[in-house]
Parts: C-alpha cells; sequence; structure tokens
C-alpha cells in the first residue's frame, strides 16, 4: 500500500511539474511579427523584431531571451514597428590602463541569464506584459543578417 500511494505521490508531482514549466508560454502570438534576424556589431549582437500589428495599450513587449542572454525590447525612435534588443558581447574596444580611473566607460559583456524555456539557435522568448501579468512566447525562425 506504501509503496502506491508513493508511486502515485511521484506520478502527481511529475505531472504538475512539467505543466507549471509551460504554463506561461503562450500559444497566440502578442503581435503579428515579420521576420525576425540579428546582425553582428562591433558591440555584439543586434536582435531586430519587425511587428505589423499590435495593441500598444492592452499589450507591452518588456525583454527577451536570445543566445543565453536577456536583454529589454526598445522600440525603435527611427522605425516606429520595430523592436530592438542589444546583447553586449565585450568585443568593443576597451582602455586598459595602470590609473583604473582611465578604464571608467569600459562595458563589460552581458552576462548570461538562462531563459525559463528551452530554445534553439534561431528562437527567441519574449516576455510581454497582458492585463497586468506577464507571459511568455517563442519566437521562431530567426535569421542572421550581414
Amino acid at each position: 500500500m506504501k509503496t502506491l500511494f508513493f508511486m502515485a505521490a511521484i506520478f502527481t508531482l511529475v505531472l504538475f511539474a512539467s505543466c507549471g514549466s509551460n504554463q506561461n508560454l503562450q500559444e497566440r502570438a502578442p503581435a503579428q511579427f515579420n521576420q525576425a534576424y540579428y546582425t553582428y556589431n562591433s558591440n555584439g549582437i543586434e536582435l531586430n523584431i519587425p511587428v505589423i500589428s499590435i495593441q500598444d495599450e492592452i499589450i507591452s513587449l518588456d525583454a527577451v531571451y536570445f543566445h543565453g542572454m536577456k536583454s529589454p525590447l526598445l522600440k525603435s525612435e527611427a522605425k516606429p514597428n520595430l523592436y530592438i534588443a542589444q546583447f553586449r558581447m565585450g568585443s568593443g574596444e576597451m582602455v586598459m590602463h595602470e590609473d583604473a580611473s582611465q578604464e571608467y566607460g569600459n562595458k563589460p559583456p552581458q552576462l548570461p541569464a538562462e531563459s525559463p524555456f528551452s530554445i534553439e539557435q534561431d528562437e527567441a522568448v519574449i516576455v510581454f506584459t497582458q492585463d497586468e501579468k506577464t507571459k511568455y512566447y517563442k519566437l521562431t525562425g530567426i535569421v542572421e543578417k550581414d
């Protein structure tokens, strides 16, 4: 009897744990997206997410997990339908000096941030707010552009 109870408890625990991990991953996109792409620049990676339509008063695109890092999503000033995330790789020019105060402007590389969901190299997880609740959406098919 104890074995049966123990097995039922483990089964229930595994069932709830697996459901809880995908609970916030939304199947429905919070906006209509065009082809997302990323480029490498002197500071690191720039992820561009073109938006066809979004209900700004209901949905706020906040951040994105991509290539093992997390960055805020900012609306482009030049193109209002484009959201951009910058990921610092630490590859930019750095000032190295014996006087540490001369190195003040150096920007460190961005720390890794584990995504709450499993993602591939061509995927990103968008963190957005809807009805004052944080939700997640997996964006797939992201391509690299020169």
